[in-house]
């Protein structure tokens, strides 16, 4: 079976591209075909030799993902839906922000945390994504703002799709440092955002291996009201959580983004705030509201817009630094937490390439 290149950083890549007889510079090469340049193909790879070409193709593979759905809302947010090899479905969001571009990517099929505001959550847990799977939504992405002919960049990297990231530790981290290598995609860290329910002991590792960004989805500081929202993390107290923030490293004196999503007559009240306020005193973190994105399958409702206010003041007469989140795609359920894994035909839809993905966008 090849190896999906895809999925290698540049010393593993090295060592294969040296046990072919080659020059190690000849990785580098072909490392900055398939990260910086998002190659598809050896063929793209002109500054190479047509023999090594076609040995590097019978060795390994460059395979992406079936784009075989593409939404784009009104504000510009576009949402792919990807089909891999197995027959599984996952989405990845692409964001346009005031002089970028950010992508939002899965790195399970499903998620097993069962939170219960999550759309994903509802889908179930099938599998973790290989490291290849989470580097070709990059890939995708970077050719699709090619083709389309779009001056900004894609500067940041948030692991806030389908999934948990921290449950998929090892091609977690692995996907992070073929990202942040200067030889190939070279997104600096702080530009790699992480988003985890509080997978404390995973937080902990993360902050030795290979410390990004890092987004902690809270919700609530009410240890029950919290066991209730999120049972998947419910085996971390809210005591062990706080500490894991508290020591986690910050990039270039960055702060801890503590994602709060507020929902009606739930965790929205001055008492909710009060206790947000007092778990997060003396922490380094800014607070991101979300008010919640309804959906007809969800029993919550989304706060007035006062209330939201409200809240938001509490924190900020408080030295807290808080802001509210504007939900981006909203009428593609491309927003925070109602992406899904939806079970869908290879001829469900039209497929497109990354290329031609502009000519079917809505």
């Amino acid at each position: 079976m090849k190896v999906n290149a895809r999925g290698l950083t540049l010393d593993e890549l090295t060592n294969h591209i040296i046990a072919l007889g080659e020059k190690p510079y000849r990785a580098r090469q072909v490392y900055h075909w398939i990260t910086a340049k998002a190659a598809q193909s050896f063929d793209e790879m002109t500054d190479l030799p047509k023999g090594l070409r076609a040995k590097l193709s019978e060795v390994f593979s460059l395979e992406l993902p079936e784009v075989i759905e593409i939404q784009t809302a009104q504000d510009g947010t576009t949402k792919f839906a990807l089909l891999l090899k197995d027959g599984e479905v996952i989405e990845m969001v692409l964001i346009p922000e005031r002089d970028h571009f950010t992508l939002c990517v899965s790195s399970q099929v499903g998620c097993s945390m069962g939170c219960k505001f999550c759309l994903t959550a509802r889908s179930g847990f099938k599998r973790n994504l290989e490291t290849w799977e989470i580097i070709s939504q990059v890939v995708l992405a970077k050719r699709w703002l090619k083709e389309r002919g779009e001056s900004l960049p894609l500067r940041n990297i948030v692991f806030m799709g389908m999934g948990e990231p921290l449950a998929n530790y090892t091609n977690l981290v692995q996907s992070l440092k073929i990202l942040a290598d200067h030889e190939g995609f070279n997104f600096s860290r702080k530009r790699l955002t992480v988003s985890t329910a509080g997978i404390v002991p995973k937080i902990w590792a993360l902050a030795k291996d290979f410390p990004t960004a890092l987004a902690v989805s809270l919700h609530s500081a009410d240890q029950s009201l919290r066991d209730y929202l999120m049972p998947g993390v419910k085996q971390y107290p809210l005591s062990d959580l706080r500490e894991s923030i508290k020591a986690f490293p910050r990039i270039k004196n960055g702060r801890t983004t503590i994602e709060y999503i507020l929902l009606k007559d739930i965790n929205d009240g001055e008492e909710h705030a009060e206790k947000l306020y007092r778990f997060l005193k003396g922490l380094k973190v800014k607070v991101n509201l979300i008010p919640f994105n309804p959906h007809p399958e969800l029993p919550f409702k989304r706060p007035e817009p006062e209330r939201v206010e409200a809240f938001q003041r509490y924190l900020l007469n408080r030295g807290i630094l808080t802001t509210v989140r504007k939900s981006k795609g909203l009428e593609i359920s491309a927003a925070c937490g109602q992406l899904r894994r939806r079970v869908l035909s290879p001829n469900s839809f039209q497929a497109v390439s990354a290329e031609g993905a502009s000519s079917i966008c809505v």
